[in-house]
């Protein structure tokens, strides 16, 4: 069985549809942070996006939503230097956060919105969970570490996603998801389960849509 079928077993088939249709309405911009004072307002369930630079954040975020040119990709580690605010059709507010790591960037302001994104994980009562992107081709790394002990202590709930998945043989990929399983399986707002994506061929995104569909139910029971 491949990672593929798996993530198929995971989900019903009315929780593929369920993810298909969250996704599907009109998606824009909101508004972009560059502090705590210019968040936008908290009108719906928000879901985070976080992962270091340039491991694959706005494609993801544009498979999802199914648009283009919504989250703004680039070849610049370090672009994102603000928390970004998409809103969709059913109150849903996707969030892309800067990216963590190298950075094209004064260390001065790479600090600033390093401390931007640990006020905003700490304080966002509708933060319902962040997805932490780590790129299959690398694995984790010692600067995935400090978002985990952050998001520890913040006490948010947070889930792998891996990326470019289909830049890696069926072997790799494999070896990649049994190693991070086993470095979040201690770490107790680490949940157990990870998905693999590709941006580029859509493996995974129906199951990642169905993920977060599935967290919103649960939310409002």
């Amino acid at each position: 069985m491949t990672t593929s079928d798996s993530l198929l077993d995971a989900f019903s088939t009315a929780e593929i549809e369920a993810g298909r249709r969250l996704f599907a309405g009109e998606w824009k911009f909101l508004s972009a942070a560059g502090s705590l004072d210019s968040l936008p307002p908290m009108t719906g369930p928000e879901v985070a996006f976080a992962g270091r630079s340039n491991v694959g954040k706005s494609s993801l975020i544009n498979a999802l939503t199914g648009r283009r040119a919504l989250a703004r990709t680039s070849n610049t580690p370090g672009r994102t230097q603000e928390l970004i605010f998409f809103s969709g059709a059913h109150r849903l507010v996707i969030v892309d956060l800067p990216g963590y790591g190298y950075a094209a960037a004064a260390k001065s302001k790479v600090a600033a919105w390093t401390r931007l994104i640990h006020d905003y994980l700490h304080g966002r009562a509708s933060l319902a969970r962040v997805y932490v992107l780590v790129d299959a081709r690398h694995g984790l790394k010692s600067a995935d570490d400090a978002i985990f002990d952050t998001l520890s202590e913040a006490a948010v709930s947070y889930e792998i996603v891996l990326t470019k998945c289909d830049q890696v043989s069926a072997a790799i990929l494999a070896e990649c998801v049994e190693v991070t399983k086993a470095a979040v399986r201690k770490r107790p707002a680490a949940f157990p389960d990870l998905i693999a994506t590709s941006a580029r061929t859509g493996a995974g995104i129906a199951q990642l849509r169905a993920a977060i569909g599935r967290l919103l139910a649960e939310r409002v029971r």
